[in-house]
């Protein structure tokens, strides 16, 4: 509960800051680097090592692309019952299709499971939710904006990415005797400051603006992403025999909000900018709730 209270203060402090502080220029920014840079590389690193690989693994990572492509899938179909324009077609896609699995799921998955349970959070972050906004995300730009990535640039990105690149060396030493222990205390100490510091840099990012007219586009969105998403995964894991802790991270990563990563990419393409920001900041606190239930229920 301790745990759980911390994130919720951070998350508050971060925006009380922003709103009624002045912060300095380009703070989030500035956290949001050391939580990529070194926080989350640092704690995959401390953690996966000591994962047992088993093969139900795989569901980790297939469940954030099962969301994201039935997410494609079905709002596709539902764009003409609602009368959505091609860019809140996208901007759904996109928020409800994507999860906040790493600044937001990564503290709560914690709070609610323990350290360890965070192994299996990285792998459905990283090989999950992190290739899907890289190489779906992308291609739902390209699809409602007419942009046209190449393969290359997606790919390099994909590389170049810290946290991706510590869980290939991690996957690595888990082969391995692992690291030394002096080493994995400085890991430790370094993983610790991500969930204080992702939350606050969180809430100095969340937006609440005015969507007149949208308000059941963005009913049906959150709805798909806080409730029928996790039951999704939840099905089709208890179908397929998956057991916990592989199910009950699966769908708590399912569960969670809406990426801000994904917001950031809609507002680059204009894939309704207004409708994205308000889905990440409603979303994100919703989420207080709705993932402690789910929890409850795992």
């Amino acid at each position: 509960m301790t745990a759980f209270v911390l994130l919720l203060f951070c998350l508050v402090l971060g925006f009380s800051v922003a709103h009624l502080g002045r912060p300095p220029e380009g703070l989030a920014k500035n956290l949001n680097w050391w939580a990529i840079f070194i926080a989350t590389p640092a704690t995959v690193l401390e953690i996966v090592p000591r994962l047992h690989l088993t093969p139900s693994l795989w569901f980790l990572a297939a469940s954030m692309w099962l969301i994201f492509i039935t997410t494609w899938l079905c709002f596709h179909w539902l764009a003409p019952v609602f009368n959505w324009s091609r860019e809140t077609l996208g901007a759904l896609i996109l928020m409800a299709g994507l999860g906040n699995t790493s600044f937001v799921g990564f503290p709560l998955i914690a709070a609610l499971r323990g350290h360890d349970a965070l192994a299996y959070a990285a792998i459905a972050d990283q090989v999950g939710a992190f290739l899907a906004i890289n190489i779906g995300g992308t291609l739902v730009a390209a699809v409602y904006t007419g942009i046209q990535p190449s393969a290359k640039q997606i790919g390099l990105k994909v590389l170049r990415f810290p946290p991706f690149l510590a869980l290939l060396v991690a996957l690595a030493l888990s082969l391995t005797s692992g690291l030394p222990t002096i080493v994995n205390d400085l890991l430790h100490a370094l993983s610790a400051t991500l969930a204080p510091l992702a939350l606050f840099s969180v809430g100095l990012q969340l937006q609440f603006n005015s969507i007149k007219n949208q308000t059941l586009s963005l009913l049906v969105g959150l709805g798909w992403k806080l409730g029928l998403a996790p039951l999704l995964i939840f099905g089709c894991g208890t179908l397929l025999n998956i057991e916990p802790p592989t199910l009950t991270v699966s769908v708590l990563e399912a569960a969670m909000a809406p990426m801000i990563s994904a917001a950031i990419l809609a507002e680059q393409h204009n894939l309704n900018p207004p409708l994205a920001n308000m889905m990440v900041g409603l979303g994100i606190l919703l989420s207080f709730i709705t993932v402690p239930l789910w929890n409850l229920l795992l």
